[in-house]
């Protein structure tokens, strides 16, 4: 059998090479795919930094930890509290103690001339200031933006003590000794600060100016400003953090178990580091990206295989005829198709994982050059993915070939006697029933997910797998629907003057199996490009549509940079704004324990229940919003409890356990629709967003104009509601798109591959139709006409079986949207589609002319007499 394989092989090298480079294309995305999704199970394993020098830290407990019956569990607390005076006394007599204090603090080159005293707050900073120099009349985009030679860096402040906890070093000058007084980290890129420059610096204290007395090295972390000690804890009174120089088995006890106070030594005082789970968290993102990578491109793949080796059977049926005539018995038919498809499957497969190995540091600088993986991220050194992809690529070759080795067993002496061309009975009955089971399954659960949990099918796995079974069912059910997509197609040119649009239209009809292959590859990218950039575009809209009607505010207002609180200062100008009613919130987190097993934590906004309704218009389901207080709390319908009345346990973001009462419901949306709770049960959260709302008959220009001063002088961001709107509406995630047009692109590669493949197979099997059609009195031009026609209408046909399927994921997500009680409109993305069939219908035509003008150089005589 080997050596019939080989011979077939070598005999018929044009039926392989497609099924050789698809396979190997396949396995080397899986390979280079594998290799980065290894790299991001472990992120870098990183010392600690801002205490690195620290014998001993002391701060707040970062993470609640609740007993249950099944055990401790725990969740990071969205905001610590600070380290108490008293403790601070206590450890303070085991040795020396250094407190740290960590707040905003922007640098800005200070303004010289009528600028100056515009750049000042303080007492004369809170009455609006107009005339040359001064933004009060900046609106819209422009707010809070500084002019040009002025924008602010994005710094932290500390008390210059601490900084030898990291350890700092000067480098230049010397240590703040005075108020007005700062030394500052220096960088690589930085702003170029020197000893004696004069620098504008924004703290939650207020503006002003203050001398560099000093520099120091910056060690990447973090851009620094250390101020004296005094003058840090007047702009931070809070303790964030204890350096403790003494033994830590002492300052355990003196704690004593109970404190709420974290000891942190060794490796433990990474902890204490600014945002220690950065790493870790960024490698979330890109996980789910390569994994959905590798498992589009292993069904693809798949896919592929499968129904070019199909196509390749029904192609050599004479063939097999002639060997059953011979002798043959079905069962070495059978291993002879099966023991090509193992050879094509190692030695693509072993020429994929050579690509992968080479392709994986591209793939990872890519992915690191367009944002989609943080800039430290690295390949490792693990070997364990080219052997999976080495393994998957030969399983999927023989996989895929094993219903094609069923079928090419069945083949009967007689078909060696066999000229028609026409497919007869392209679908067998166990065809059929795959093909139903399939597509039950793939329209079954999204109806039941309607039913049971709408919500579920909003998730990014859901959306992604779901096409598949469509996909798969749809493809089975290709040659069954080839005839009647093909004569839709081709109704309007088989009435057109000629004979091109009636030889297409027949021609279609009667290679089923070679439609139906080349069809195949376009249904399934034309599925996966309009689902996933549907669903991600309709999923957009739909919280821009939420947005829409929730917010009715006719300014917003949020802080310079993502994250940080507003600066006190603007609270205060805001809230004075003669006319505006102002509402203030803050961005905190609520955790429940649900059913005694799991803490769920749910983002919250803090609000001022009486202004809340003047700025918003919330999806209120039951209850109401005015009922909710210090002692209450608004939820939405993802809670287990949403009884309005009943009480829930909650942990609040400073780990502060509270029973609130339920007040209102809000409908689940698209999941935006979160919680709300009052200022004292903020956990300490600070002001990161204000909706303005001008009050009737007051005077719009001035309340816009007193609120861009303000944000001006303190660096916030003041947009109008519209501003606002476009800036977080659909398009804004580059990221998810770039990640989106990834996959797409894998998926497009697999295609062009089948595409190419299948039409050279088919032309070339094709010679003696295209030689009778040249003795019938077609010219060469005329032909190739036809073939390039007749690809472009299979590659219509997937297109359609494609769209059909694309419309039903888009249906369901509508409806889920529709039942969690979002009314938006379903985006269908024209434009991405419009380009995937153009693509495809560009290089079946190709595909198909290539090797027909090839065979038309020879003499259609001799052709027509050709035998196989």
């Amino acid at each position: 059998m080997l050596m019939l394989a080989l011979s077939g092989m070598r005999t018929r090298w044009i039926t392989f090479v497609g099924s050789f480079v698809a396979l190997a294309l396949g396995v080397g995305l899986i390979a280079a795919t594998g290799l980065a999704l290894a790299a991001t199970f472990d992120a870098p394993e990183r010392g600690p930094e801002r205490f690195a020098a620290a014998p001993v830290v002391v701060r707040a407990a970062d993470h609640l930890r609740v007993d249950t019956p099944t055990g401790t569990r725990t969740k990071p607390l969205d905001h610590p509290g600070p380290v108490g005076p008293r403790t601070a006394d206590r450890l303070a007599a085991l040795g020396r103690t250094v407190e740290d204090r960590t707040f905003p603090a922007d640098v800005t080159a200070a303004p010289t001339g009528p600028d100056a005293k515009a750049a000042r707050t303080g007492a004369d900073a809170k009455q609006p200031r107009t005339g040359p120099g001064t933004t009060a009349a900046r609106t819209g985009a422009d707010a809070g933006k500084s002019r040009p030679g002025q924008d602010a860096e994005a710094r932290v402040g500390h008390p210059w003590p601490v900084a030898a906890a990291a350890p700092y070093r000067l480098t230049s000058g010397r240590a703040p000794a005075a108020p007005g007084e700062v030394v500052v980290t220096i960088r690589p890129g930085g702003a170029p600060l020197r000893t004696g420059d004069r620098v504008l610096v924004r703290t939650p204290a207020g503006n002003g100016p203050r001398t560099v007395v000093g520099t120091v090295a910056g060690r990447g972390f973090e851009d620094a400003v250390f101020f004296t000690d005094d003058e840090a804890a007047r702009i931070s009174p809070d303790i964030d953090a204890l350096v403790v120089h003494a033994d830590a088995t002492a300052v355990r006890r003196a704690l004593g178990p109970d404190s709420g106070m974290d000891v942190l030594t060794g490796h433990d005082r990474r902890r204490a580091d600014p945002d220690p789970d950065r790493d870790a968290r960024a490698l979330v993102s890109v996980n789910a990206l390569l994994g959905t990578a590798a498992g589009i491109t292993l069904f693809v793949s798949a896919a592929v295989v499968a129904s070019t080796f199909s196509f390749a059977v029904a192609q050599r049926r004479r063939e097999f005829g002639l060997l059953r005539t011979a002798g043959a018995t079905p069962g070495q038919i059978r291993r002879t198709v099966c023991a090509e498809a193992v050879l094509v499957g190692v030695l693509a497969s072993a020429a994929g994982v050579w690509l992968g190995a080479g392709g994986a540091p591209l793939l990872v600088g890519r992915m690191t050059g367009a944002g989609l993986a943080p800039p430290w991220f690295a390949l490792g050194d693990a070997s364990w993915p080219l052997h999976t992809a080495f393994w998957t690529g030969v399983f999927v070759a023989t996989a895929g070939a094993l219903v094609s080795c069923h079928r090419a067993g069945r083949t009967a002496p007689t078909e060696a006697l066999r000229e028609a061309a026409v497919d007869s009975r392209v679908m067998p009955a166990s065809r059929w029933a795959a093909a139903v089971l399939v597509l039950l399954a793939g329209l079954g659960l999204p109806a039941l997910a309607l039913a049971v949990d709408p919500g579920d099918l909003l998730g990014r796995k859901s959306y992604i797998t779901r096409p598949m079974l469509l996909v798969v069912g749809f493809a089975l059910l290709a040659p069954v629907l080839v005839r009647p997509v093909g004569r839709l197609l081709t109704w309007l040119p088989a009435r057109l003057p000629g004979a091109t649009g009636v030889l297409v239209r027949e021609n279609t009809a009667a290679g089923v199996r070679r439609t139906a292959a080349v069809a195949a590859p376009v249904l399934i990218t034309v599925a996966l490009a309009a689902t996933l950039t549907g669903t991600v575009a309709t999923l957009e809209e739909a919280r821009a549509a939420e947005a829409r009607t929730a917010t009715t505010a006719d300014f917003v207002v949020t802080s310079g940079q993502e994250g940080r609180p507003m600066a006190p200062a603007f609270v205060e100008r805001a809230r004075a704004v003669e006319g505006a009613v102002v509402s203030v919130s803050r961005s905190t987190a609520v955790t429940v324990l649900e059913e005694d097993t799991a803490l769920v934590t749910s983002e919250a906004r803090a609000v001022d229940p009486a202004r809340l309704a003047a700025v918003s218009e919330l999806p209120v389901t039951a209850g109401r919003l005015s009922d909710l207080d210090d002692g209450a709390i608004v939820v939405n319908e993802e809670w287990l409890t949403t009884r309005v009345g009943d009480r829930v346990t909650v942990w609040l973001g400073d780990g502060r356990k509270a029973s609130l009462r339920i007040a209102a419901v809000l409908a689940t949306g698209t999941g935006d629709n979160g919680v709300y709770v009052t200022r004292r049960n903020a956990g300490g959260a600070g002001v990161d967003r204000i909706d303005v709302k001008v009050a009737e008959g007051a005077d719009r220009r001035a309340v816009a104009a007193a609120l861009q001063s303000a944000g001006a002088a303190t660096g916030t961001r003041v947009t109008t509601r519209a501003e606002w709107l476009a800036a977080n509406g659909p398009g804004t995630n580059d990221q998810t798109r770039t990640g989106l047009r990834m996959i797409l692109g894998i998926a497009l590669l697999c295609t062009a591959t089948a595409l190419a493949n299948t039409l050279v197979m088919a032309t070339s099997d094709r010679v003696r139709d295209l030689a009778v059609l040249r003795l019938a009195g077609a010219t060469a031009p005329q032909v190739l006409r036809l073939a390039a026609a007749e690809a472009v209408v299979a590659v219509g046909v997937g297109a359609v079986l494609g769209g059909v399927v694309a419309a039903v994921n888009l249906l369901v997500v509508w409806g889920a949207l529709v039942l969690l009680g979002v009314m938006s409109a379903v985006v269908v993305p024209w434009g991405t589609l419009g380009l995937v069939v153009a693509a495809a219908a560009l290089l079946a035509a190709v595909s198909a002319v290539l090797p027909a003008s090839l065979a038309l150089r020879t003499r259609p005589v001799e052709l027509a007499g050709a035998r196989e």
